[in-house]
């Protein structure tokens, strides 16, 4: 499936991939001041791509036929949330691939109970059984990506949690992890905060050669701070 995508810019190619529910449009203020030629495209069942079960493989089929038909030769890999998680994946497909970059694409919010650190186990239960029932109402007013995307998503192991794939990449790998939670119900502040303690504490373990940036934003600063967001791609691409 050939993607939905925009380009734009010279020189040095760099794949842009969203989040989930999001689209190619999250990159139109960051992309921009990026120092090379961006190609940002909608994820299968997001915007204007076309639909298709949510397979891992099928999904990286899917970039890989559009970087093709864009005439894109090697990218670095840059992702937000989602995206972050298909970045790691894609370079680890592509072991030339010249550098990768996670925006806050880790683990899902709701992952396994071991993969929050500082909280008692009973309280993450809890937890997690709010945080759960606050998805399952969104996704009742989702009609893009469909339900079947959605629920696939969430069942899967690796959006649970893709530290075990960003161990196996070998190309450099940049993480960028946001240090502000989104705004959530006061009771789930502790569970976000959480599940960042329980990165710091398993990054260095589980992936020694991802290199880690600590950002002074929330999981949004694709939108909320692209300018800093850019500037930090840059830098790591350019070294």
């Amino acid at each position: 499936m050939i993607l939905a995508a925009h380009e734009q810019g010279e020189g040095r190619p760099i794949l842009l991939l969203h989040g989930a529910g999001g689209d190619l449009t999250a990159w139109e203020t960051l992309a921009p001041q990026l120092n090379g030629r961006t190609l940002a495209v909608d994820l299968r069942g997001h915007g204007k791509s076309g639909d298709g079960p949510w397979e891992w493989e099928a999904v990286l089929d899917d970039i890989e036929e559009t970087i093709v038909h864009f005439g894109l030769v090697n990218p670095v890999a840059v992702g937000h949330s989602l995206g972050g998680m298909v970045a790691g994946m894609w370079a680890r497909r592509h072991p030339d691939c010249p550098a990768v970059i996670s925006l806050d694409g880790h683990r899902a919010a709701a992952t396994d109970p071991a993969n929050y650190a500082g909280l008692a186990p009973e309280q993450v239960e809890a937890d997690l059984a709010k945080l759960t029932a606050i998805f399952n109402a969104q996704q009742e007013t989702i009609t893009r990506p469909n339900r079947e995307i959605t629920e696939a998503l969430r069942k899967s192991a690796e959006f649970a949690d893709s530290l075990p794939i960003f161990a196996a990449v070998t190309t450099p790998f940049l993480l960028v992890l946001a240090m502000k939670n989104l705004p959530v119900p006061p009771d789930l502040i502790g569970l976000m905060d959480a599940h960042r303690a329980g990165l710091r504490r398993d990054l260095p373990a589980i992936c020694p050669d991802v290199e880690v940036h600590e950002m002074d934003a929330t999981h949004g600063m694709v939108y909320t701070q692209p300018t800093e967001t850019a500037a930090i791609i840059n830098e790591f691409i350019g070294r």
